[in-house]
């Protein structure tokens, strides 16, 4: 198969390394891609948000079979487009999509489903969102309705924070993600994140993984689209794995296929466990960033049968086989991230970092200054590694983040902190 990878970040890096050990690929395409995925794919240069060319390329390549990595593409409809074209697709349709792009419509579904999440309202302008603000207290919770690449989430632990973040909301600080505001009752407990691949009927549980969503040790510092992350998460046993698909997820594909959206693709739930008991925090419609890197890190190639399954529609037949591992990502980013910060910066020791068993740096940010790799983003590198214990898996990964010349870049120390104290 001539399979085509859609993005440029660390997560279409590590779908592009594990799907590439299967061998239904013959050849695999990435577009744009960045220097590290251009060690394992063709990498082609592309507007991924514009769907009559991404279309064009995937007839030009003949290209059986894609992956859409990120969310916005899927939010302006590209997987609609491909699927039109006759092209098999992995990822959800526009009107599914709006489990991510639309906070609102996620607690809506969520309303009408019975899924168990936090109280909620929505508000179209300052005054009023403020007035709600004033009454509830803190602490609070203020989202972007629409999508800030994973930004857009506010959790203020005083009134004066929420005030700040309603009124940065609506005066443009999230662009038009902002335009309206999901206001939420705070949830205490346990942060984990659940993965399901779905054909729109059917669900398959992925391992649980548990990301670091602040900038610094200690889950301080402002929020961040993810700072490491390991697999699996030891607070998202198999019980609770099961009560979360019963009560959340299956009512959630239901009540999208009730309403004409059926969802194909992964669901990535983000979850709050509090004594043994998960709510929804939110939804996102596509693998999580970095938490997609240990999951591939510990599934490789079998990931492309369950992928096809999903878009073919054959799910209730497939099974994936874990072995009893763990894996762990430590992201190395630039100094100055989530706000400015320099690119171009020249990066060493990646050879030497990957030659470390069970190791495999993903790329973020990078791109290629002839023979040198230079940083090109926020978040630059996924250092990540595999092994047998949870312990194990984390030394090795700093480990290789120690071989990493970059003093442009910095990263958290703590990573695991939660499952290893």
């Amino acid at each position: 198969m001539n399979i085509l990878i859609l993005g440029s970040g660390g997560r279409e890096h590590a779908l592009a390394w594990a799907i590439g050990q299967n061998p239904k690929c013959d050849r695999l395409i990435c577009a744009p891609g960045n220097a590290g995925i251009a060690e394992v794919a063709d990498c082609l240069p592309l507007d991924i948000m514009d769907a009559d060319a991404v279309v064009a390329l995937a007839r030009a390549e003949a290209v059986d079979f894609v992956v859409i990595g990120p969310e916005a593409p899927l939010a302006a409809g590209l997987a609609d487009a491909l699927r039109g074209a006759g092209i098999l697709t992995f990822g959800p349709s526009a009107a599914a999509a709006q489990l991510e792009s639309s906070k609102s419509f996620t607690k809506e579904v969520c309303d009408a489903s019975g899924a168990p999440t936090a109280a909620w309202a929505r508000f179209e302008s300052a005054a009023p969102a403020l007035a709600h603000v004033r009454k509830q207290g803190a602490p609070i919770v203020i989202k972007a309705d629409g999508l800030a690449a994973g930004k857009g989430v506010v959790v203020a632990m005083t009134l004066a924070e929420a005030e700040a973040a309603v009124e940065e909301m609506f005066a443009g600080g999230f662009g038009e993600a902002g335009a309206s505001v999901v206001i939420e009752d705070f949830m205490d407990g346990e942060e984990a994140s659940l993965f399901v691949l779905t054909d729109g009927r059917d669900v398959l549980a992925l391992a649980g993984a548990q990301d670091h969503k602040r900038a610094y040790d200690g889950d301080e510092g402002p929020n961040t689209g993810g700072m490491g992350a390991y697999s699996p998460a030891p607070v998202l046993d198999d019980a609770l794995v099961e009560q979360c698909l019963n009560t959340i997820i299956r009512p959630t594909i239901a009540e999208m296929a009730r309403r004409g959206a059926p969802f194909q693709g992964v669901l990535f739930a983000g979850l709050m466990i509090k004594n043994g008991v998960a709510r929804l925090i939110e939804y996102n419609v596509r693998f999580g960033d970095p938490e997609c890197q240990v999951l591939m890190a510990r599934l490789g190639g079998q990931i492309l049968d369950v992928l096809l399954a999903c878009a073919e529609g054959a799910l209730g037949q497939a099974q994936l086989n874990w072995a009893d591992d763990h894996a762990v990502t430590v992201v190395m980013a630039a100094r100055g991230y989530p706000g400015a910060y320099r690119k171009g910066e020249v990066i060493g020791g990646l050879d030497s970092a990957n030659a470390l068993p069970g190791v495999q740096v993903f790329h973020a940010g990078t791109a290629r200054d002839g023979n040198k790799v230079v940083a090109s983003g926020g978040r630059v590198l996924n250092v990540t590694a595999r092994a047998d214990s949870l312990q194990a898996a984390r030394d090795r990964a700093y480990e290789a983040v120690a071989l990493i010349d970059w003093p442009g870049g910095f990263y958290r120390s703590d990573i695991c902190h939660r499952a290893l104290g």
